[in-house]
C-alpha cells in the first residue's frame, strides 16, 4: 500500500484508482491527524462521484477486502445510481442489475452493513427503471432469491431478500425522483404489493421460521405500509402481527408494524377492517394487566401505543358505527386504564402521557356532531370525562415528600411538564363538562377539608386545587357560583408544604379578575399572599400573585396599601427574592400606587425609594468595580420597573406592559405627575452615576430604561422633563455613543417632536446625535452594528413623525442618505431591515421635503445599486421582502428615474451576479417597472430573481421559500 501522505498531498490529482481509494480510506479511518482525515474525506467524496467510480467500486467489493473498503464500494455504487442515473446507457441496465443480484447473493452471509448498501443500490436501480424498463421488479426479486442460490444457505438468502424488500419503500421515500415519476413509481410499487404480501404471510405463519426472519418480516411490513398500502390488503398481516405480540423478541417490531399500518391516513376508508381490529386490541388487556403487575414498562408502553393509535386516528369512524358503540366504549375504557396506570410519571411509569392527546381528539369529534347526535354521545361520554378528571388529578399528585426528595432534577422537571399537559387537558375538558366540573371539584375539596375523622394528605388537596387553577387561569369563571365557597375554603387549608403553598398562591392569582368583581373577598386571601412573600421558596408564586391582584384589583386596594407597601419593603430590604422577582414586585407596587390620591402616592414613593436613593448616592461616590456595578444596575432596574406601571391616569389596562400607547380616558389630576416629581429629585444623582459609568453600556442601558419606561407610561405627562433629558442624552451620546441612547431619543421623537413647545430641544438633540453618528460612519461603523441599527430606526421615526427635521440647515441630509446606502451592505440582518425601513419612510417625502428630493435625484442610483447587490447574493435571503419594499417605493415615488437607474446599474456584465444573462436582467427590470400597485407581486419577482442570481432556481433550497 502506498504511503497515506500521498492523498493528502495531492487532493487535486484526480487519479481515482483502486489503490488510491484504499489509501485514502486507510487515512480516513486510521490516520490520527485530523487535517489528513479531512483531506481524505474530501478526496473520497470526489472519487465517489467520478466516472472512474464505475471501475473501482466493483474491485473494492472483492471478497478478500475488509468490510470498510467493501462498504465504500457499495456506497459509491448507490451514489452513482441514485444521483447520476442519466449517465448510465440504457443497454447497461440489465448487466448492472445482474451484477447487483450476484453481489447481494455473495454478501447475504457476509457483512451486514455492506449487504444493506448493496440492497439500497439495487432498490435505487429498481425505482429508476419501474415500471417501463423493469416491470414486475419485485416479483423478479422474490423469484431470484427463492431459486436455489449456488451454495448460499436458504435462511441467508431469505434474510437478504427481506432486507432488499425493506429498503425498497424506504429508498422511495428519500429518493430524488421528479414529481411526475414519484406518482408513477408509487403506483407501480402499490401493484407489487401482491408479490410481497403472500411471501411475508407465509414466512410469518410458518412455525419453523427463525425469530430473526420473523423480526425482519415485521420490519418489512412496517416499511411497506408507509406507502399507503390499503389496510384491507394488509389486514391478514396485521392480524399476524397481533399473534406475534406475546413473543418478547418480536414485541417491539410487531407494535411498530401495527401502529404504522393503522395510522396511515388512508386507513379510515376501511371501516370493516377497523371494526375487526377493535376486539383484537381489547384482547391485549390481559397482557397489559400482567405487564403492569410485573412492572414491565416496555410492554405497557407498546400496548398503550396500539390502543391510542387506533382511538386517536379513527375515533370519528368508530363513533359513527353506532351498532358497535359498546366495543368502542370498551376501547375508550382501556385507554382510560392506560391514563391511570399505577405509579408516578416519569419514575415508575411513562405510559400515561401517551394518552392525553386521545382525550382531546375524542372530545373534538363528539363536539363536532350536530346537536341531536351530540346529545346522544354526551349521555355516554360525559360520565367517562368526569372519571377522566378524577384519574388525571390522581396522576397529577406529588409523591410522598421522602420519595420526591429522591428524584433527580431531570425527573422533577419532566413531572412538572407532565402536570402542565394535564392542566391543558383539564382546561379543554371544561368545554365539555362546563360549570358542573367546577362544582364537582369544589364538593370534593369541601369534603376533604371539613372531614375531621380522616386526616387528608396534602397531595390530595394540592391536586384538587391544581385542577381548579388549571381551569380558572384561562377560562372566565366569573359566573361560577362555587368560587365564593372556594375562596372561603382556602384559609382553612393547612399549608404545611411548599408545593401546596405554591398551588394555593397560583390559584389565588388565577382568581384575581374574579376578586376585582367581588372585592369584599380580598380580606380573606390577601393576608395569605403577604405572608407567603416572606418565604424565598414561594418567591415566584407569591410575587406573581400579588402582581396580578395589584393589576386587577387596584381600585379596591387603597385600604390595604399601607400594609402591602410595608411588607414589600421589608422583603426587598431583606433581599429575599431574586432579581426578576424584585422587578415584578416593583411593578406590583406601581399598579397599587396608581390608584391612590397623589399625596399618598408621593408619601409611599418617598418611603419606598429613599433607602435605594441613599444606597445609590453611596455607590455613586465609590470607585467603579464589578460588584457595585451590579448593585447600581439592580437599583436602576427597580426604579424603571416601578415607573413602568405607575400611571395615575384612568385608562384601559390592556397595555400595562407598554406594548402600545394606552388610551387615556379621564383627565389626570392637576399638578405634576408623581413619577416626574421623583425623577426630577433624582436627576442630578443619575447624572453623577452616569458620569462615572459612561463607558459601561449596561449601566447606560439601565439609565436609559428608566426614562424610556417612564416616557412610554406617562406619554405627554413627561413633558416637564423633556429639555433636561434631551440635554443629558446629547451629552451622553457625544461622549460615548451607545445604541440605548438612540433608542430613547427615538421614543422622545415619537412622542414630543410634533409639539411646538418641545420641538426646539428635540430638534437640537436629533441634530446632535445625527452628527455624532455621521462621524462614527467616517471612522468606520463596522464595529457598531447595534448603533447603526438604532440610528436607522431613529431616522425612520423622525421621517414618520416630523419630516420638518430634515429641512434644517444643520442636518447633513446627503451624509445620512449615504450612511443608509452603506448600512444596506452590513452582514447583520436586523441592521439591514432597519435601513430598508428608513428608505421606505424617506422616499415618499421626495415630493414635500426639498433636501430629500435633491439627495434622491443626485444619489438614488447608489441606492438602487446597493439594493441590487443585496438581491444578487450579497445579503441573506430572509431580507428579500425588505429589499422589494424599497424597490416598490422607488417605483411609486421616482418612477422615471428608477427606469434609468435600473438600466445603468444592470449594464455591467457580472453584476449583480455572474450567473445572470442580460436577457434575465432586462426581464427583471421590465417586471419591476410594471408593478406600481401590487407590492406582493414585487416581492415574488425579487425572490425569483435572487434565486437565479444564486444559482438556486428550481432546487430543493428554492422550495423552502
Amino acid at each position: 500500500m502506498e504511503t497515506p501522505g500521498r492523498i493528502a498531498a495531492t487532493p487535486d490529482a484526480l487519479d481515482f484508482t483502486v489503490e488510491n481509494v484504499e489509501t485514502a480510506l486507510h487515512q480516513l479511518y486510521y490516520d490520527p491527524n485530523i487535517e489528513n482525515k479531512n483531506l481524505a474525506q474530501k478526496w473520497l467524496m470526489q472519487a465517489q462521484v467520478s466516472p472512474q467510480a464505475w471501475q473501482f467500486c466493483w474491485a473494492l467489493l472483492s471478497p478478500e477486502k475488509v468490510p470498510e473498503i467493501q462498504y465504500f464500494g457499495a456506497s459509491a455504487l448507490h451514489t452513482k445510481i441514485s444521483r447520476y442515473w442519466s449517465d448510465i446507457p440504457t443497454d447497461q441496465y440489465e448487466s448492472l442489475k445482474s451484477q447487483l443480484f450476484s453481489q447481494i447473493a455473495c454478501f447475504s452471509s457476509g457483512s451486514k452493513m455492506v449487504l444493506t448498501r448493496l440492497c439500497v443500490a439495487l432498490a435505487s436501480l429498481a425505482l429508476n427503471t419501474m415500471p417501463e424498463a423493469w416491470p414486475g421488479a419485485v416479483a423478479e426479486m422474490v423469484r431470484v432469491f427463492q431459486e436455489d442460490g449456488g451454495g448460499v444457505d436458504g435462511r441467508a438468502r431469505c434474510l437478504a431478500l427481506l432486507e432488499l424488500l425493506t429498503v425498497l419503500p424506504e429508498e422511495f421515500q428519500t429518493s430524488r425522483l421528479p414529481q411526475y415519476r414519484k406518482g408513477q413509481v408509487r403506483g407501480a410499487l402499490g401493484r407489487e404489493w401482491g408479490s410481497v404480501c403472500p411471501l411475508l404471510q407465509q414466512l410469518l405463519r410458518r412455525t419453523d421460521s427463525p425469530g430473526a426472519v420473523k423480526a425482519r418480516v415485521l420490519r418489512c411490513l412496517s416499511s411497506w405500509v408507509l406507502l399507503d398500502v390499503p389496510l384491507s390488503e394488509s389486514e391478514g398481516l396485521v392480524h399476524d402481527c397481533f399473534s406475534a405480540l406475546p413473543d418478547p423478541e418480536l414485541f417491539d417490531t410487531a407494535v411498530e408494524a401495527i401502529v404504522n399500518a393503522i395510522s396511515q391516513p388512508d386507513s379510515q376508508r376501511y371501516v370493516n377492517t377497523l371494526l375487526k381490529l377493535v376486539p383484537q386490541v381489547l384482547a391485549l388487556q390481559e397482557q397489559l394487566r400482567e405487564a403492569v403487575q410485573n412492572g414491565d414498562m416496555e410492554t405497557c408502553h407498546g400496548i398503550c401505543r396500539i390502543a391510542v393509535t387506533l382511538g386517536e386516528n379513527h375515533s370519528r369512524t368508530l363513533l359513527e358505527q353506532v351498532d358497535h358503540w359498546q366495543s368502542f366504549l370498551a376501547l375508550v375504557n382501556m385507554i382510560m386504564f392506560c391514563t391511570g396506570i399505577p405509579g408516578h410519571y416519569p419514575v415508575n411509569e411513562t405510559t400515561s402521557s401517551l394518552t392525553l392527546t386521545f382525550w382531546y381528539t375524542l372530545q373534538d369529534e363528539i363536539m363536532s356532531f350536530e346537536s341531536d347526535k351530540q346529545a346522544v354521545y354526551l349521555q355516554v361520554y360525559r360520565p367517562v370525562y368526569f372519571q377522566l378528571v378524577d384519574v388525571l388529578l390522581h396522576k397529577a399528585q406529588f409523591p410522598s415528600d421522602q420519595e420526591y426528595a429522591s428524584w433527580s432534577s431531570d425527573e422533577k422537571e419532566q413531572f412538572r411538564i407532565y402536570r402542565v399537559d394535564i392542566s391543558d387537558t383539564l382546561m379543554y375538558v371544561y368545554e365539555m363538562l362546563g360549570s358542573e366540573l367546577l362544582s364537582n371539584l369544589y364538593d370534593k375539596l369541601g369534603r376533604l377539608l371539613t372531614n375531621a375523622e380522616q386526616p387528608t394528605s396534602w397531595q390530595h388537596t394540592e391536586a384538587l386545587l391544581y385542577g381548579f387553577q388549571s381551569i380558572a387561569e384561562t377560562i372566565d369563571v366569573n359566573y361560577s357560583d362555587v368560587i365564593p365557597g372556594l375562596i372561603g375554603l382556602i384559609p382553612r387549608i393547612n399549608i404545611n408544604n411548599v408545593q401546596l403553598a405554591d398551588t394555593v398562591m397560583f390559584t389565588i392569582g388565577a382568581l384575581a379578575e374574579w376578586l376585582a368583581d367581588h372585592p369584599v373577598m380580598l380580606s380573606s386571601v390577601l393576608p395569605l399572599v403577604l405572608q407567603a412573600l416572606g418565604n424565598p421558596d414561594l418567591s415566584v408564586s407569591s410575587v406573581s400573585t400579588l402582581k396580578k391582584i395589584c393589576r386587577e384589583c387596584k381600585y379596591d386596594l387603597p385600604q390595604y396599601a399601607t400594609n402591602i407597601v410595608a411588607v414589600s419593603q421589608e422583603v426587598l430590604i431583606k433581599q429575599i427574592h431574586k432579581t426578576s422577582q424584585c422587578m415584578w414586585l416593583m411593578q406590583a407596587l406601581g399598579f397599587l400606587l396608581s390608584a391612590l390620591p397623589v399625596e399618598d402616592i408621593l408619601r409611599n414613593l418617598h418611603s419606598l425609594i429613599t433607602p435605594y436613593i441613599q444606597q445609590l448616592e453611596k455607590l455613586a461616590d465609590e470607585t467603579p468595580n464589578p460588584s457595585n456595578k451590579l448593585a447600581i444596575i439592580h437599583i436602576l432596574g427597580l426604579l424603571s420597573n416601578l415607573f413602568t406601571t405607575l400611571d395615575i391616569s384612568k385608562q384601559d389596562d390592556e397595555s400595562a406592559d407598554g406594548s402600545a400607547p394606552p388610551v387615556k380616558t379621564a383627565p389626570p389630576p392637576p399638578g405634576p405627575n408623581p413619577v416626574v416629581v421623583v425623577l426630577q429629585q433624582v436627576f442630578a444623582l443619575i447624572q453623577t452615576v452616569l458620569s462615572k459609568w459612561l463607558n459601561d453600556s449596561q449601566v447606560v442601558e439601565a439609565v436609559c430604561a428608566i426614562f424610556e419606561k417612564s416616557v412610554k407610561t406617562l406619554l405627554h405627562d413627561f413633558a416637564p422633563m423633556v429639555s433636561q433629558l434631551s440635554e443629558m442624552l446629547g451629552q451622553m451620546y457625544s461622549t460615548i455613543p451607545q445604541a440605548s441612547a438612540l433608542d430613547l431619543t427615538r421614543q422622545m421623537v415619537h412622542i414630543f417632536a410634533s409639539e411646538t413647545d418641545h420641538f426646539p430641544p428635540i430638534k437640537a438633540l436629533f441634530e446632535l446625535v445625527t452628527s455624532v453618528t455621521l462621524s462614527i460612519f467616517q471612522q468606520g461603523p463596522r464595529d457598531h452594528p447595534d448603533i447603526v441599527d438604532s440610528f436607522m430606526q431613529l431616522q425612520a421615526q423622525a421621517l414618520k413623525r416630523k419630516p420638518d427635521l430634515f429641512l434644517s440647515e444643520s442636518l447633513d441630509v446627503k451624509a445620512v442618505f449615504h450612511c443608509g446606502v452603506l448600512s444596506l451592505k452590513f452582514p447583520e440582518a436586523p441592521t439591514v431591515k432597519s435601513t430598508c425601513l428608513f428608505f421606505t419612510e424617506l422616499l415618499p417625502h421626495c415630493s414635500d421635503v426639498p433636501p430629500l428630493a435633491r439627495v434622491v435625484q443626485e444619489d438614488g442610483k447608489l441606492l438602487v445599486q446597493a439594493v441590487l447587490e443585496g438581491i444578487g447574493g450579497g445579503a441573506s435571503r430572509s431580507l428579500m421582502d425588505q429589499f422589494a419594499d424599497v424597490l416598490f417605493c422607488l417605483n411609486k415615488h421616482c418612477f422615471s428615474l428608477l427606469a434609468v437607474w435600473l438600466k445603468e446599474a444592470l449594464q455591467p456584465p457580472g453584476f449583480p451576479s455572474s450567473r445572470i444573462t442580460a436577457e434575465q436582467k432586462d426581464n427583471f427590470s421590465h417586471q419591476i417597472l410594471r408593478e406600481r400597485v401590487n407590492k406582493r407581486r414585487v416581492k415574488d419577482i425579487v425572490k425569483e430573481f435572487t434565486l437565479l442570481c444564486r444559482g438556486l432556481h428550481g432546487t430543493e433550497y428554492a422550495a423552502e421559500y
